[in-house]
């Protein structure tokens, strides 16, 4: 097995053996970005040279004797709207293009003060916009379990490049389920964290009441590790949750004896596909025969969620976005008559037409005499949904849903019917509108052997019991499957 194709915890226990180096792991990376990035179209920038220097000072480091963070070494890619000191932001927008950041986000620092290794910034959906990845600027990327298909959105490049091995580990942001869709499609494990428990400050905000970036691997131990690494209070972040955090991998013992599993029928219901609902229901089979205790529970809210979501979060994105004008930073159209013609060409050109789409919504749901129509009452529901999952896990230590309602579909089938496109996102919203933490999992194939992702969904601040929870059904299948083969 080639060093890339190993997990963060292999990796980092061969580097303490001294049975490889930090620099061996990152060529091993390399090697593969090499051979199959032409196919996977998994990076907008690469960082060869900078990534090669900090593996070089990780093996300084372990010679000199020094105690390193376990996860020292190891390659990590980072999704393109995360700030990078001296390395291009993104989006993958024409508007942020030449936009280089003059200061890393905060998880990125806590990634170098951790000693970990950035191969490069990952492809996505324009400004987190999509489903897909099909929305970006630059390219698209295909989905390494089967290459005609897309690797869901918009955390596509990242899910892509831990499933092609073209990094171990990788950072996504999550605004209604853009970490668990794409780990779903793409067959990774993929965490949407308690907003507010990984700090927001240099993620290039969408919607700032729902965004939150996580961790994304190939194992359930690897993912917590990594959220280890990211989670903390930020003073920077008005938002950051003040709190101690446990280790979350020192209780995972693949025992899930007891665990109260709720199953919402809503989540189930004619819009899922068939396959899906099978595969979903053989993985409750499994932890209900290994002592986990299963009931069916009821979540009648879920059905206005899609809706309240896309309301919250074009309102939101129209008004993050307004400060894309060609005045302070970003793209600027060359040709303009007058300051307002300029602002009309800029915006035009330099966002997608998705982008345009969500802030044209967002600015009529904030319009004088549509925001109580909609905006107000999006906002009332967000409490009374949060109300109900509240209740519910007064009986549930966890909920089981799928976590897509289909499996990865062909790139260019979706891309001209925005409806169906926000569609698959009906399973993963309602976490981002209540504020809670979710993980995806991989649960098998479909007959045309695409992944099937599972989502279990835990209360505010569960991360260990979630990631306890995962581990435990890891544990039970044998382990999921590693480096997609591209064929």
């Amino acid at each position: 097995m080639e060093l890339y194709q190993k997990s963060a915890v292999e990796l980092s226990a061969m580097l303490r053996r001294k049975d490889c180096s930090a620099r061996e792991i990152l060529s091993s990376v390399y090697a593969r970005i090499d051979g199959a990035e032409d196919r996977v179209g998994a990076y907008v920038t690469l960082t060869r040279e900078k990534a090669f220097e900090q593996a070089d000072a990780v093996d300084a480091k372990i010679a000199a004797g020094e105690q390193l963070h376990p996860l020292a070494g190891i390659p990590v890619g980072v999704k393109d709207n995360i700030c990078t000191k001296g390395v291009a932001t993104t989006c993958s927008s024409r508007m942020l293009e030449n936009f280089v950041p003059p200061y890393n986000a905060t998880v990125v620092e806590r990634l170098m003060q951790a000693g970990m290794v950035m191969t490069g910034k990952l492809n996505m959906d324009e400004f987190a916009m999509g489903s897909s990845c099909e929305t970006s600027y630059f390219k698209k990327t295909h989905n390494p379990r089967d290459l005609s298909r897309v690797p869901g959105g918009s955390s596509g490049g990242s899910a892509a490049a831990v499933a092609s091995g073209e990094a171990v580990v990788a950072l996504g942001s999550d605004t209604g389920g853009s970490i668990r869709q794409p780990a779903a499609y793409c067959g990774v494990v993929g965490l949407k964290p308690t907003y507010g428990t990984v700090s927001r400050y240099g993620l290039v905000a969408f919607a700032s009441s729902l965004d939150q970036i996580g961790p994304m691997a190939r194992t359930v131990t690897d993912t917590a590790m990594l959220y280890g690494v990211l989670c903390g209070h930020d003073r920077m972040d008005a938002t950051s949750v003040l709190r101690e955090y446990p280790s979350f991998t020192s209780g995972l013992d693949g025992n899930v004896a007891g665990l109260r599993i709720g199953v919402p029928r809503e989540y189930f219901s004619a819009g899922v596909d068939a396959s899906v609902k099978e595969k979903v229901q053989e993985a409750l089979s499994l932890l209900e025969r290994n002592g986990a205790v299963i009931r069916e529970i009821s979540l009648p809210n879920t059905d206005g969620a899609l809706a309240a979501y896309y309301i919250l979060a074009c309102a939101e994105a129209s008004s993050n976005l307004a400060r894309f004008d060609g005045v302070k930073y970003g793209y600027r159209a060359k040709d303009y008559t007058s300051l307002n013609d300029m602002y009309e060409k800029t915006r035009s050109e330099g966002f997608g037409d998705e982008v345009k789409r969500r802030i044209l919504l967002g600015t009529f749901v904030l319009s004088s005499g549509y925001y109580d129509a909609y905006y107000k009452k999006a906002k009332l529901f967000q409490k009374k949904l949060s109300a109900e999952f509240e209740e519910a896990f007064a009986d549930c230590d966890v909920i089981a849903t799928p976590t897509a309602p289909n499996t990865a579909f062909r790139i260019g089938e979706n891309v001209d019917d925005p409806l169906k496109m926000y569609a698959s996102d009906v399973c993963t919203v309602t976490v981002n509108i209540a504020s809670l933490p979710a993980i995806s999992v991989p649960c098998g194939v479909d007959a045309a052997g695409l992944p099937v992702g599972l989502q279990l969904i835990g209360s505010r601040y569960s991360e260990q019991t979630l990631l306890r929870a995962a581990f435990g059904y890891e544990t039970l299948v044998g382990g999921f499957d590693g480096v997609a083969a591209l064929s």
